[in-house]
């Protein structure tokens, strides 16, 4: 009779250690992920899987077929999985296999989602840079400059459809209160960089470029503490060092913005902020209108953050101007 109140006994612990044993957060780890119903619930989790915070895992390849699936919103491909796959170049049971991972019941009703948004114009999008400019007819180049210009104008407004709000008051909020900014960025995007120092200067003290070679960058993050801020820019193909650059700033906790193209940009897991700026027209390089334009909108953001201090700035550096006759 003791012998089967002990079993008993023993029995209720092992029941009661085994539901013990599950936390909270294994719980909540094991039930099924909410599904994107929306362009802008897809968008964070995207990025959300990029900085490794979600639950759902995607190597590097599914990490970009879905920053460039969000990237074509509305575009005619989406209408069939087999021109989709043609576009991004890749089997259609990539795209099948993608739309189940992010617990959609097939590519149908991931395809609801990405169609939910306005059909962009056809054809602005995803040519072949150089072979564009270098075949084209020279008895049509005004045409060729056209298209161009209307490919950029399309970049800018898929820039205002996409841009996403909170993150872009957060960016211009620590733009203007960061002790320190420094801004980095290779090759093209060095003189973007430049572009945007040269700005926020005229509006706040103690902002600069970071040095392009490595040697030089480091020495710059040695004088930055936490709290300071880097910018930092790139897009596809990404610059290696300019990647180090970020991931250094990040883990020394420095505050890092990444300006880039798309949440599958290595620049992201980096930052603590991100804009993303599409980009893809006919130039013959990476195209940087949209960028441009988004340096722009941050300026005059941040001009508003600083009010009056910015406006004394302004008149500070402009009495200078004049007291050197740098203008005639």
């Amino acid at each position: 009779m003791h012998e089967l109140y002990l079993c008993k006994y023993i029995f209720l612990l092992v029941t009661i250690n085994m539901h013990q044993s599950t936390t909270p957060s294994e719980q909540v780890f094991r039930e099924p992920p909410s599904v994107p119903d929306s362009m802008d619930a897809l968008r964070a989790l995207s990025l959300s899987i990029s900085k490794g915070n979600s639950r759902i895992k995607l190597g590097p390849k599914a990490r970009q077929v879905l920053a460039r699936l969000i990237e074509l919103r509305g575009d005619k491909a989406l209408l069939s999985i087999s021109s989709l796959a043609q576009r991004l170049q890749v089997n259609p049971s990539t795209i099948s296999r993608l739309a189940r991972t992010l617990g959609y019941q097939s590519f149908g009703d991931l395809q609801q989602v990405l169609l939910s948004e306005s059909f962009a114009a056809a054809g602005s999008f995803y040519i072949e840079h150089a072979q564009a400019a270098l075949t084209a007819d020279t008895s049509a180049l005004t045409q060729q400059a056209s298209r161009l210009c209307h490919e950029q104008q399309a970049n800018i407004e898929r820039l205002i459809e996409s841009l996403e709000r909170s993150s872009f008051e957060q960016c211009t909020k620590i733009l203007a209160s960061a002790n320190r900014v420094r801004i980095h960025g290779a090759r093209q995007f060095h003189a973007y960089c430049a572009f945007i120092s040269y700005g926020l200067a005229t509006l706040r003290s103690d902002v600069s470029l970071l040095e392009q070679s490595l040697q030089g960058a480091a020495e710059g993050l040695a004088a930055l503490d936490k709290g300071d801020l880097l910018v930092i820019a790139s897009c596809e193909p990404y610059t290696s060092s300019v990647i180090r650059v970020a991931e250094a700033a990040k883990a020394a906790g420095i505050q890092v913005i990444a300006i880039t193209d798309r949440s599958s940009s290595p620049l992201v897991a980096h930052s603590d902020l991100a804009l993303f700026v599409p980009h893809e027209t006919s130039y013959l390089s990476n195209s940087m209108t949209a960028f441009f334009s988004l340096a722009e909108c941050l300026i005059n953001a941040c001009a508003s953050q600083l009010k009056e201090s910015a406006l004394q700035a302004i008149k500070r550096r402009d009495a200078f101007i004049q007291s050197l006759k740098i203008e005639s």
